[in-house]
């Protein structure tokens, strides 16, 4: 009779082990699906402000170009060229904030998982009792 419950406890044991392992496993899984889904999120905010610096270089090119041959007419040549860097420049900054607001309001850690986990540890305690 002692051997049985041996056994029992040692198979009771073992099957705990198992769960852990197992519930361990699904959360490494989990984990790299969150982290994959927020790699997808970060690389947008990356391509928006990629994309924003390229606008405001070629913004500022043809705008200055433009603007000196308009505004010569009017205005001493380096008042044209002030003028439309600082309105190139506005706009560039407002990509670029646009583009890091974005990025800041990203979650790169695995919340689900970390739950998980804490909901996990919790049940193998209960369960140790």
């Amino acid at each position: 009779m002692a051997i049985e419950r041996e056994r029992s406890i040692s198979d009771v044991v073992q099957d705990i082990i198992r769960n852990i392992q197992e519930m361990l496993r699904s959360e490494v899984r989990l984990a790299k699906t969150e982290l994959r889904e927020e790699a997808v999120k970060v690389k947008a905010s990356g391509i928006l402000i990629g994309g924003g610096a390229v606008s405001a270089i070629f913004a500022l090119f043809f705008l200055l170009l433009m603007t000196v041959y308009a505004l010569t007419r009017v205005v001493p040549d380096w008042a044209a060229a002030l003028i439309v860097a600082g309105f190139t420049a506005a706009v560039a900054g407002f990509m670029m904030s646009a583009g890091m607001k974005r990025f800041k309001q990203l979650h790169p850690t695995p919340e689900r998982t970390i739950e998980n986990i804490k909901e996990n540890v919790e049940w193998a305690k209960q369960k140790a009792k």
